[in-house]
């Protein structure tokens, strides 16, 4: 018989597949999907695009596919991944402390510096629009400053998050005059031809000195901090939202708490849908630059709605995987949602390579109805079937076995094989 090894010799590890919550993996599948289909617009053209108003796709086909994209995708699954990476914070941290209390916190932050270096290597070299870092940053915060606070602070945060895009909008209006704006349009115009000379025509290298000097942008000048600062507002609302979830043990109470689901989960969609046309119609109507009081009320809107809706989205999937053949139907995508990090990395690479120059060259040419048509192509014909093809033969995806190895050392990861 083997001698059980000490608590001393026993490194806290990441959670063996058999351990895992089925309806979170299923959640996190669908962000990816979610998350594909509103990241497609700015693998294909500039960020930049449209800052004077302007439509840049003309065609009613076009135009009503980017309204539909908007109201149904627009925040909600970024914030649905933000959501999980609270939930899934807390689970962790939980378990660091139980196994290794005092490497806990340095464990940690040593998973979140990797996941930050991934994330920033990733939005300089292939695309700019990365989320990792800012889910880094935000899990650093998560980790030595709010580990602590109290289930009604939270709920605090929670509220002035909320309350942001009132303070904020009041502010611009207080003082962005007309000349600031013009320079703001001025400047998105000059990215918008400098993305397209060197994303649509130029080498890899030429596209990532440009992500490189985009991504530099949205962090040097007070404007460009401003507008980021109400992303990780935003991103923070809903991390907050998925601590609570974890604390109160959510993910593993479903079915107790099926009751109070069933109720939320209609309030959520007919919200999420109100408030969801309003700042469709709203930014439809004033699409001319600066900030307006209509605007304002669009803002509020717009936040309302991408909570609402992603709670809904949630809960319509908590609520049919609890069926028998909900769940043999949501297992490929269940499979995707084990290895996140891979599958949304892969989708950078999927997409840059057919649209910048060095590779297809597609940059420019596809709307956003045929994004809408390519994201679901390359989700259900690609990611889906690699995902259940890797996890047949693998415990983990690719990169989230680095990333665990990088956290957790080569020992801790092949003992987490081991006894799966």
């Amino acid at each position: 018989m083997q001698t059980p090894l000490r608590h001393a010799e026993s490194p806290p590890q990441p959670l063996p597949a058999k351990q895992r919550i089925p309806t979170m993996d299923i959640v996190r599948g669908m962000a990816l999907l979610g998350i594909l289909i509103m990241n497609m617009p700015s693998f294909g053209t500039s960020n930049f695009a449209e800052a004077d108003g302007s439509h840049l796709w003309p065609s009613p086909v076009d135009q009503l596919a980017e309204q539909v994209r908007d109201l149904l995708f627009s925040g909600k699954f970024n914030s649905m991944f933000s959501l999980l990476f609270g939930l899934g914070f807390t689970i962790q941290f939980q378990r660091m402390q139980q196994s290794d209390p005092a490497r806990a916190v340095s464990l940690y932050l040593r998973r979140l510096t990797v996941l930050g270096v991934v994330g920033v290597l990733h939005a300089c070299l292939l695309w700019t629009g990365d989320v990792l870092h800012i889910y880094a940053i935000l899990g650093i915060l998560l980790l030595l400053v709010l580990r602590r606070a109290s289930d009604r602070m939270l709920v605090v945060l929670m509220a002035l998050c909320l309350l942001y895009p009132v303070l904020s909008g009041s502010l611009r209006l207080l003082i962005v005059t007309p000349e600031m704006t013009a320079e703001l349009v001025a400047r998105a115009q000059a990215f918008e031809a400098s993305n397209n000379a060197a994303y649509g025509h130029g080498s890899f290298l030429a596209a990532a000195a440009e992500h490189t000097r985009e991504f530099a942008y949205f962090y040097s000048t007070p404007m460009t901090l401003w507008g980021s600062l109400g992303f990780y507002v935003q991103m923070l609302l809903t991390m907050l939202l998925g601590v609570l979830a974890g604390r109160r043990c959510w993910a593993e109470r479903i079915p107790e708490l099926m009751p109070q689901i069933r109720r939320i989960h209609l309030w959520a969609l007919a919200l999420g849908l109100v408030c969801g046309a309003l700042f469709t119609v709203i930014f439809e109507l004033q699409r001319v630059p600066g900030p307006t009081p209509l605007k304002l009320l669009g803002s509020v809107s717009y936040w309302l709605s991408r909570v609402s809706l992603m709670v809904f989205y949630v809960l319509t999937v908590v609520r049919l995987a609890q069926r028998p053949a909900w769940q043999r139907a949501f297992a490929p995508i269940a499979c995707a949602g084990r290895m996140p990090l891979t599958n949304y990395l892969m989708q950078t690479l999927i997409c840059t390579a057919l649209f910048n120059g060095w590779g297809l060259g597609l940059w420019g040419r596809v709307g956003p109805a045929a994004g809408l048509a390519l994201a679901l192509a390359i989700y259900f014909a690609i990611q889906l079937p690699w995902s259940v093809w890797w996890l047949r033969r693998h415990e983990t995806g690719p990169l989230e076995d680095v990333w665990k190895r990088l956290t957790y050392g080569r020992a801790a990861s092949t003992r987490v094989r081991a006894i799966a």
